[in-house]
């Protein structure tokens, strides 16, 4: 995998090539003040004064003067830590937002931040505000990673870095059906290999239509991708709709900065069965609920009761904590009784 594919593969160099075939999107570029406050290691703060539904933006503006400071005290001390405001670029990300219909689902240059889906309040993509944006980039080590290190596995190690301008992407909201999303690989232009995309779960739609499914994706890459694109290895990312249409969804480059889900790069590169094959790409899925398997993001969440008490969610796991952290400290008082009354002179 060479520096050069990975450029390819950002966003605003495909999306013209292919944008009748994929979700309408919206692409603005990423001021050096924001990159620098998402790579801010400090407190997480979140920016930004528009806690409020964009949809409303237009007719309630009080709210959007109500952005308060968030105070840290102890006995001693009060520190008033502020988020940094960008009303430049917060003006146009709104705007954006309520031309995609006032649902997004964000992502950089390469990356969404498919990783931080935890900290958000639905567990989901789903963005309606910059404020949202910015709690979920600011989360993700995978963010992180596109504006540090995106061309950290590439063989091309001795060549300079390629110039990155930093793009925020905002991509209308769409309802996708995990069991309908294919990873599929390409090499020498030609597709080798098809994977499901959702590989921890069974889905039994796709053990029943897996001729059809990958009839139509071989035909929609012979039809629109195949020979169109920049490079000649490359993954693409599809959705197949219940109406058995296909959409792309990402491109990605061909190698191990890309997971390759139900394959091994070792079988995709070696040039073995997998790319000798002449019949059609080698198709695999989870076929039965035995083989369902853990998610590969769980090891970026914290723990569930975290969660809950941090967002209110359980209100008993909140009484029970605030219970808990009372004993704690009227045993604390107690014990400095004891010792008081211990060292007191006699």
């Amino acid at each position: 995998m060479k520096k050069e594919q990975v450029v390819n593969c950002q966003f605003s160099v495909w999306y013209p090539i292919f944008k009748k075939h994929t979700i309408k999107s919206l692409i603005l570029p990423l001021p050096q003040n924001v990159i620098e406050y998402l790579l801010d290691d400090g407190t997480l703060v979140v920016s930004g004064s528009d806690h409020h539904n964009t949809q409303q933006t237009h007719t309630n503006n009080s709210d959007s003067d109500a952005e308060e400071d968030i105070q840290w005290s102890d006995d001693e001390t009060t520190t008033t830590v502020t988020a940094p405001e960008f009303p430049e670029f917060t003006s146009k990300v709104l705007e954006a937002i309520n031309a995609l219909g006032g649902r997004i689902f964000p992502k950089l240059n390469w990356s969404a931040p498919r990783d931080a889906n935890w900290i958000a309040l639905n567990s989901s993509l789903q963005c309606c505000s910059l404020s949202e944006i910015f709690l979920l980039f600011k989360s993700s080590d995978f963010i992180t990673r596109d504006l540090t290190q995106p061309f950290l596995q590439c063989s091309d190690q001795d060549s300079p870095d390629p110039v990155i301008n930093y793009e925020l992407v905002l991509r209308k909201w769409s309802e996708l059906i995990p069991g309908g999303e294919f990873r599929c690989f390409v090499k020498e232009n030609k597709l080798i290999a098809i994977s499901q995309r959702d590989y921890t779960q069974y889905y039994q739609h796709i053990l029943k239509q897996e001729e059809q499914i990958c009839h139509a994706v071989q035909e929609f890459f012979n039809q629109h991708i195949q020979y169109n694109f920049l490079d000649e290895d490359f993954v693409f990312d599809v959705y197949r709709d219940s109406q058995g249409r296909v959409w792309l969804i990402d491109l990605n480059p061909f190698g191990e900065v890309t997971d390759s889900l139900l394959f091994s790069w070792e079988e995709l590169t070696s040039g073995g069965e997998i790319a000798q094959q002449q019949e059609g790409p080698a198709f695999r899925y989870t076929n039965s609920e035995v083989t369902v398997q853990p998610s590969p993001c769980l090891s970026y969440r914290i723990p569930r009761d975290f969660v809950d008490l941090s967002t209110g969610e359980d209100a008993y796991k909140l009484i029970d904590f605030l219970k808990l952290t009372k004993s704690q400290q009227d045993e604390s008082e107690n014990e400095e009784d004891v010792e008081e009354e211990e060292n007191a002179p006699q």
